[in-house]
């Protein structure tokens, strides 16, 4: 019987999916890639495939993971199986320098941005970019990995020779300008099948740990009395993104063979747009989902079992 594959390397991110694809009913199975082979010499079994390979896999000790899930979706595409976020959107997932020059040939915007390799090039990076603030951040990332902001180069200097510098995986550190934004927050859009679900603004007050999966989220705050303050949700899910913004981002999803995604924007005091981060492995927040009436994973879930339906028909 033909099934719904989920390929991914955190369970933990996965399960608000498999709960839905429960809920509707729909035959599944994981294929968690930390570890495993690929079988050349045989035939994928029949079905949808949806991977969920993630950029930070290593800071869950999974090093070669997204490695594996690149082997296994290429032998995928090559018997033509249906896959969702294949090799084209993994390779842009583990990659913001791919990123961004894909987001540059479909006409949208990034921020200035220099790569290196080396701490005398990181140095020379950050004195080319010629912006008096900057940040540094990690070319495969994930979580804010590498998200440092910076306001001189001597700055620079005693955090690259400190410890608190973090080597990049791949060894390469982006330099960008930092887009200073009139107030705290950035705006993230989610897609599932290549559509606009919803966007959600997300409170940036507090640092650069943007990631909306339930996990990631900071403690309750209290006042220094020990009263409970009203707090203001980190991730809530707002409207009235602009029509132009969705069919840019529809577009260069559709360019780059990406199903599934959550894209991110900031706007700086002339309300100008920066688009910084495609996430391949996109995660939602249950809270800002629950108080808006909006799901991502049954939305997903509904969307890999239509395919599935649709693949059973042709069969």
């Amino acid at each position: 019987m033909s099934k719904i594959y989920v390929i991914h390397e955190n369970s933990e991110w996965t399960a608000h999916l498999t709960k839905r694809l429960e809920e509707l009913q729909l035959p599944y199975e994981e294929w968690h890639l930390d570890e495993g082979i690929v079988d050349l010499t045989e035939a994928p079994p029949e079905g949808v495939f949806y991977s969920r390979m993630s950029a930070s896999s290593h800071t869950r000790g999974h090093r070669y993971a997204p490695e594996l899930t690149e082997g296994v979706l290429s032998w995928l595409e090559e018997h033509d199986r249906t896959v969702f976020n294949g090799t084209r959107a993994l390779r842009l997932e583990l990659s913001k320098i791919n990123q961004y020059t894909a987001l540059r040939k479909q006409g949208i915007r990034v921020p200035k941005t220099i790569a290196a390799i080396g701490r005398d090039n990181i140095l020379a990076a950050a004195e080319k970019i010629g912006t008096a603030s900057f940040i540094t951040k990690h070319n495969r990332a994930g979580k804010g990995l590498g998200v440092q902001l910076f306001h001189s180069i001597d700055g620079l200097k005693q955090y690259l020779d400190g410890a608190a510098f973090e080597e990049p995986i791949d060894g390469i550190t982006l330099i960008q300008e930092y887009i200073k934004a009139p107030e705290p927050f950035i705006t993230r859009c989610e897609f599932v099948g290549g559509k606009f679900v919803y966007a959600v603004q997300v409170d940036t007050s507090e640092g650069f740990e943007l990631c909306p999966a339930d996990a990631c989220q900071i403690g309750d705050l209290f006042c220094p009395v020990g009263e409970e303050v009203e707090e203001k949700p980190k991730f809530q899910i707002v409207e009235g993104i602009e029509e132009s913004i969705i069919e840019n981002y529809e577009q260069f999803l559709k360019a780059n063979q990406i199903t599934v995604a959550g894209i991110e924007f900031i706007r700086n005091e002339k309300g100008e747009i920066f688009t910084y981060d495609v996430n391949t492995n996109t995660n939602y927040n249950s809270d800002a989902e629950k108080a808006a009436g909006k799901y991502g994973m049954l939305e997903l879930a509904k969307f890999l079992g239509a395919q599935l339906k649709t693949t059973e028909a042709v069969r």
